[in-house]
């Protein structure tokens, strides 16, 4: 898997001033982190830069010791155009094959949850 430019939406629970710092401690050690910015009153975090989003979620769970919930990943890495498939359809009539085409969402699983046991 390769890393891409992303911005990505995290809810953590930030109950007080030492969860904050801990969550915050965590966001500079990780080197791919371009934008960092905390929510203390929503428990939300937004990160920005060139990294694989499931690899952030599970550094950050594995320094907070804190559950982690993707909310939203967005790809800023270009690619606009959503995914096409093509499926057949088969007309009883002349038996010809035709091709429809169908847009796929790009975010099939809107909510992740990453649980790392020891």
């Amino acid at each position: 898997m390769t890393q891409k430019l992303c911005c990505m939406v995290m809810r953590i629970n930030i109950d007080c001033k030492g969860c904050y710092m801990k969550v915050s401690r965590a966001l500079l050690t990780i080197p791919e982190l371009e934008t960092r910015f905390i929510e203390k009153n929503h428990s939300r975090v937004i990160v920005c830069g060139n990294f694989i989003p499931q690899d952030v979620a599970i550094k950050i769970r594995k320094k907070t010791n804190r559950r982690v919930e993707i909310l939203e990943i967005q790809d800023l890495s270009g690619n606009d155009e959503p995914k096409q498939e093509e499926m057949p359809l088969i007309t009883s009539s002349d038996n010809q094959v035709e091709t429809e085409t169908y847009v796929t969402s790009q975010n099939p699983q809107p909510h992740m949850y990453f649980q790392v046991y020891r």
